[in-house]
């Protein structure tokens, strides 16, 4: 079955939110329950995979303003999940991490996807598997790659 690149963009933009809505659907109540952004989940991944880091790397990473970033982080802190931490040399330098509450969230977030992930993809074979990450893993590769430059 061969498709042109157009048809292959509009079929993928019709499977895509269906697709989007599923995994919400069985994603995590975490989420819900916390009330948590996807951009405030994406900073608490960051930070989970980065470490403590500044707020200039933050927006930087998100491709946003660091006023918009200092937003993001306000609630993220009034939700008890990062603390903002002052360099002693420079007070100008502000750093963001993880506490233990956003640790914690985190990790229940990765549980319920690991699960959510076993409950769908145990569906498809192991090869059809194994063709599904090498795809996303190219899509991420060329992602990553643009992004840089």
């Amino acid at each position: 079955m061969s498709i042109s690149l157009n048809e292959f963009a509009d079929r993928l933009n019709k499977i895509m939110p269906v697709i989007m809505k599923g995994f919400a659907r069985h994603s995590t109540n975490e989420l819900y329950k916390e009330k948590i952004t996807l951009p405030q989940l994406l900073v608490l991944v960051y930070l989970d995979e980065q470490g403590e880091s500044r707020m200039t790397d933050l927006a930087r990473f998100m491709k946003v303003s660091t006023a918009a970033m200092t937003g993001i982080v306000d609630r993220l802190v009034r939700y008890g999940y990062l603390l903002r931490v002052y360099d002693p040399k420079d007070r100008r330098i502000i750093k963001v991490k993880l506490n233990s509450r956003g640790l914690d969230l985190i990790k229940k977030i990765a549980q319920q996807r690991r699960k959510m992930a076993i409950n769908i993809f145990g569906k498809i074979s192991e090869a059809e598997r194994e063709d599904y990450l090498r795809i996303l893993t190219r899509i991420r590769d060329i992602l990553t790659k643009e992004e840089r430059a």
